[in-house]
């Protein structure tokens, strides 16, 4: 019995050396990134009736319900 409670406060030891305190916080301003936009070119943002099949996605479609 004596054997399993040094086992456990060893592995609980071990665990608290490894788990036992947050890590460092970071700031938000380190979490983004600013980048200038660049004029939009036109082609990405236009719309293709003829392609806009492409991006839609319809369980029913798939199924063919």
């Amino acid at each position: 019995m004596n054997e399993e409670l040094t086992g456990d406060a060893a592995a609980a030891a071990a665990r608290h050396a490894r788990y036992g305190r947050l890590p460092e916080r970071i700031r938000f301003e380190e979490m983004t990134q600013g980048v200038e936009a660049g004029p939009s070119d036109g082609m990405r943002a236009s719309h293709d009736p003829n392609g806009a099949w492409k991006h839609y996605s319809c369980l029913a479609l798939d199924l063919g319900l």
